[in-house]
């Protein structure tokens, strides 16, 4: 028999084994039952909404961009408001493409986030923008309820990278991902609207993706002033990257 708790913890300390991104493997199951919980998320609707431009024999059928986007590209005003922090005018952008499930992009926010946001953001040297490109149902509900509480939005997506060993399993638990949310004032009534909410996962489709068509294939991704990079970055290599940019 498996130990689904043994073999969740090992997916997740993959972090610790060399991983550098989070691919876009197929869906998990639909979501579980969960007593006071909405269920609206039906496998065929997250196929439509958060999966992945796969066939049913599970061949990738997305042509790989073959050349840079330009800052225009990267730039172009989406169906939702940019999420942001930093001064609007910086001298340097960072566009990070998340997933709230990913451990690479829970290494980047343990690790590197804090140094690199006193550093640059909260001087104004760099405006920060984060972009949704959530893998699977787990990470696709938990970014709609990130997405869908704007006011508290980088509170929320930290919280969900960071506690990622709560709340992320094999099986959507939908009361695992509402503990995440429920002590920044988010009550179940509000959790449950806001996956009903069709519009809002069909204008975060949109945000996934044109992700893709500007060439995100995995999480993290990021943009530096169009340049693009992979992976959980370090302050070394993102001072090497932003500080030419400054000088």
């Amino acid at each position: 028999m498996i130990n689904r708790r043994r073999l969740t913890s090992g997916l997740l300390a993959s972090v610790a084994t060399g991983l550098t991104s989070c691919g876009g493997g197929l869906p998990a199951g639909p979501d579980s039952a969960n007593t006071g919980f909405a269920t609206r998320n039906k496998k065929a609707d997250w196929k439509q909404s958060f999966g992945n431009s796969y066939t049913s024999s599970g061949v990738n059928v997305r042509k790989k961009r073959t050349s840079p986007p330009t800052i225009a590209e990267l730039m172009q005003p989406g169906p939702l408001k940019e999420m942001s922090l930093g001064r609007a005018d910086a001298r340097v952008t960072v566009i990070e493409y998340f997933s709230p499930t990913c451990p690479v992009c829970h290494r980047f926010h343990k690790a590197t986030w804090p140094s690199f946001k006193r550093r640059y953001i909260d001087t104004g040297k760099v405006r920060f923008i984060a972009r949704e490109f959530p893998i699977g149902h787990s990470s696709g509900n938990a970014a709609v309820i990130i997405r869908c509480n704007e006011s508290k939005y980088f509170q929320l997506m930290n919280a969900y990278l960071l506690q990622q060993s709560r709340w992320v399993s094999l099986e959507v638990r939908l009361d695992k991902i509402y503990s995440i949310a429920a002590p920044f004032g988010i009550s179940q009534a509000k959790f449950n609207a806001c996956l009903a909410d069709k519009q809002l996962v069909a204008n975060m489709k949109q945000i996934k993706e044109r992700g893709r068509d500007l060439g995100v294939i995995g999480t993290p991704t990021f943009f530096i002033n169009g340049k693009q990079l992979r992976g959980a970055l370090t302050m070394a290599q993102l001072q090497a990257e932003i500080d030419p940019l400054l000088a």
